[in-house]
């Protein structure tokens, strides 16, 4: 039978959320919603729980890492989580549209995009074509974390996850205000792929404790 789903509210999403994660963390996933009469029930439409903005990877799918299924999480997605215009308006969409409670911001180690930042910044090079342009929106995730004394690969990437959190409310009136009126949280997840596990890094509208990013 598919699980049935009550819309939660952003902490309840967000616990649902990490349940999931630690389900596939520890190699018991239970696959919910994966099946015929899911299919069935999602489509004549959807209610995600969650909106999840992530890289592009291929080793970050999101309806494994957090052991979901049909209709449960919105999922947009682009080389080092960098935002224009069609992410903000997609990720609207799912929040105000679609109603859903909580926004993901999912980030990894070994990133391809927050590497070449750093190396366009130590060497001067740049990728060529439209990459550049990925390379040069996580680039003042890399300054701000230098600047601020943060060197490692943790510390920059929890920088790139944070800074695009509040990208996303700084940019957008409409997820800022859904978060004001408790309607929505937006956090930011740091996801290592030896383990599979995902870490908290920052939190809007959630009241998470964020534990501290080891040097």
């Amino acid at each position: 039978m598919p699980e049935k789903i009550q819309t939660p509210d952003p902490h309840a999403a967000f616990e649902l959320l990490m349940e999931g994660n630690q389900r596939f963390v520890a190699g018991t996933p239970e696959h919910p919603n994966q099946d015929a009469l899911r299919r069935a029930e999602t489509a004549p439409s959807q209610s995600p729980f969650a909106v999840l903005f992530g890289c592009s990877d291929s080793r970050l799918a999101a309806e494994i890492i957090f052991d979901r299924g049909l209709g449960d999480l919105f999922v947009v997605r682009t080389a080092g989580h960098v935002a224009g215009t069609e992410v903000l308006g997609s990720i609207e969409f799912g929040a105000a549209v679609l109603d859903a409670p909580l926004v993901v911001v999912l980030g990894h180690d070994s990133c391809g995009a927050v590497a070449a930042a750093c190396s366009a910044l130590e060497d001067g090079r740049t990728p060529g074509g439209f990459v550049r342009d990925v390379v040069e929106r996580v680039t003042p995730s890399v300054l701000s974390a230098r600047a601020a004394g943060r060197e490692s690969a943790d510390e920059i990437l929890a920088e790139h996850i944070e800074n695009t959190v509040d990208l996303l409310l700084d940019r957008s009136r409409v997820l800022a205000d859904r978060v004001a009126e408790g309607r929505l949280g937006v956090v930011g997840l740091s996801y290592r792929l030896a383990d599979g596990s995902a870490r908290l890094v920052a939190a809007r509208g959630l009241d998470v404790a964020v534990p501290a990013v080891s040097p």
